[in-house]
């Protein structure tokens, strides 16, 4: 037992176990804090999972919090979205909580740093505080309005509030240290004027805090112990613990960093997504190619799958970078488990087997998964006119290829042995058409005289197939790292519609979210685009990678 936690710990687990032996927390509460101004992706999936997980093996709780301090950009539409995306995942918060729901008690902890002389209005415009802040190698220097009375900030601030000034006229900073070695201590803005309704609170505010000012304090406020973000918030730290300290809390968050996931073949910006979206190069959050959690859902990937992804990617501080080979890897290893197999013809070839009754049918029992006899089986029917691969004939065929060929003999799957007679053509010379004959004691896929045969075929009846379109998704970009110039780097061949294709009849019910193996193609999901008259598959991942 002992060696088994040895192996599923991690860094953070061993920060929170020294902290509870040494009496400094006695409970874990943790927090997943996404902004609501996009949907969520991969690299989220990694922080809910860490958010979640951990709370979980400690026994405490986890809040879904959204940080909604930017009203120009967020939407309800993106909160409904992320509770969809956590609950996917297979994750239940304890309280969902916003950011705007402490407005009040933020906007007094800015009074409380103004009456300390700690924050102070500044008149100076974005682009002249950031040419006061220095650089990373030089210092910064004193805004001209630093040195402010107390009176003065405070009768400001309120004007700030009562919506007397225009947007970027005034903003509250914080005092702090403006030639500290990190600049992010350099007295910060900590409240902007926007006059811009909230999708929580209305009209109500026309001052918003900033992210660095709101996100210690709401942590603290809810009751949060350790406040778990990726990397790049290790900066950030200090100026975390500064708010916590100069408003004083009995029991402060500890903030705990971890290297966020870098997936390649990815973009996962929420501004380049939503480029994508608005330029109409993917057909919208969901499109199953985009890296969001949506995507993949529609696409077809489990949750298990992608929870199992992340377990293996592990947690860590240093900077990675890894191969979306191993996310579909997961998504396979679940899939093989647990679809129910079927048998699809993409590109149909009909087969005449000449020796076979005509209108004559029979059912045959074939099992939906090997890995699981409890699913049972289906009734496929096999027929005198059946379709392959197109793919599966060659006139001449090429070395070490075992499938249909002039007097070459096949397996069916689950069906007889069919040798092929004979074929003809259109009028542009292709093949549209086989003849065959077929050893009706060989029924089952086994000679009675032993003879072996190299290839088994899937096939469909023509008596009994269901007509759908399938679409062929792969990776949306070419290259292992295309956000440089992502516009330039798009697969042509991400997505590829087939109509016409032919599934066997015990399919014509699936709904979507259905997920099946197509033998010998790869897994499919059914998609939402589906209706009673034309079924849509989506590809979600080929049986083995093409990459």
């Amino acid at each position: 037992m002992e060696e088994t936690e040895k192996k599923t710990s991690n860094f953070i687990y061993d920060f929170i176990d020294e902290d509870l032996e040494n009496g400094v927390n006695k409970r874990v509460q943790t927090r997943f804090p996404p902004e609501p101004n996009g949907y969520l992706h991969i690299g989220h999936a990694k922080a809910i999972c860490i958010d979640f997980m951990t709370a979980e093996k400690y026994g405490g709780v986890c809040n879904l919090r959204l940080d909604d301090t930017n009203p120009s950009k967020e939407d309800v539409e993106y909160v409904d979205a992320i509770k969809e995306d956590i609950e996917w995942l297979g994750f239940k918060w304890n309280d969902c909580c916003y950011a705007s729901s402490y407005f009040d008690f933020l906007y007094e902890c800015a009074i409380k740093l103004i009456k300390k002389g700690k924050a102070y209005v500044c008149d100076l415009s974005a682009d002249e505080i950031r040419e006061y802040r220095g650089t990373l190698t030089e210092p910064g220097k004193d805004s001209p309005y630093r040195n402010r009375s107390v009176e003065e900030n405070l009768d400001l601030f309120k004007r700030m509030t009562d919506g007397e000034y225009p947007n970027g006229a005034k903003v509250l900073r914080a005092k702090i240290d403006m030639s500290s070695p990190n600049i992010n201590m350099r007295d910060p803005v900590i409240y902007r004027i926007a006059h811009v309704p909230h999708h929580q609170t209305g009209d109500k505010w026309c001052v918003y805090p900033m992210y660095d000012f709101a996100h210690p304090l709401s942590d603290a406020r809810e009751g949060v112990t350790y406040s778990l973000c990726s990397l790049e918030f290790e900066n950030h730290r200090p100026l975390y613990n500064w708010f916590i300290d100069e408003i004083g809390f009995e029991e402060p968050p500890r903030q705990i960093e971890f290297a966020r996931l870098n997936l390649n073949y990815c973009v996962t910006s929420k501004r380049k997504c939503l480029e994508m979206v608005n330029k109409n190069i993917v057909s919208g959050w969901d499109d199953p190619r985009m890296p969001t959690l949506c995507g993949m859902r529609r696409r077809g990937y489990p949750a298990a799958a992608v929870r199992d992804f992340i377990e293996r990617v592990g947690v860590s501080k240093a900077y990675s970078v890894v191969d979306y080979g191993l996310l579909e890897a997961c998504v396979r290893d679940n899939l093989n488990d647990a679809a129910p197999r079927a048998m699809a013809i993409l590109e149909p070839l009909k087969i005449i087997i000449d020796n076979y009754p005509e209108g004559q049918t029979e059912t045959l029992s074939v099992e939906y998964n090997p890995n699981h006899p409890e699913q049972g089986s289906r009734d496929v029917t096999f027929s005198r006119e059946i379709y392959v691969e197109k793919s599966d004939f060659m006139i001449e065929p090429v070395k070490k290829y075992f499938r249909l060929f002039p007097g070459n003999e096949v397996r069916l799957k689950s069906a007889y042995f069919i040798k092929c007679v004979g074929y003809e053509t259109d009028e542009n010379g292709e093949v549209s058409c086989l003849h065959c004959t077929y050893d009706p004691l060989s029924k089952g896929g086994n000679s009675p005289d032993g003879r072996k045969v190299k290839g088994t075929l899937h096939w469909v009846s023509a008596e009994d197939s269901v007509k759908v379109s399938v679409r062929l998704y792969d990776r949306l970009f070419n290259v292992e790292n295309p956000d440089d110039d992502y516009e330039k780097c798009f697969n042509p061949e991400s997505l590829k519609v087939l109509d016409g294709c032919l599934l066997e009849g015990a399919l014509k019910d699936a709904k979507p979210g259905d997920v099946f193996q197509f033998m010998r193609q790869g897994y499919f999901c059914v998609d939402r685009d589906s209706s009673p008259d034309k079924l849509v598959f989506n590809r979600t991942v080929a049986l083995n990678s093409s990459w």
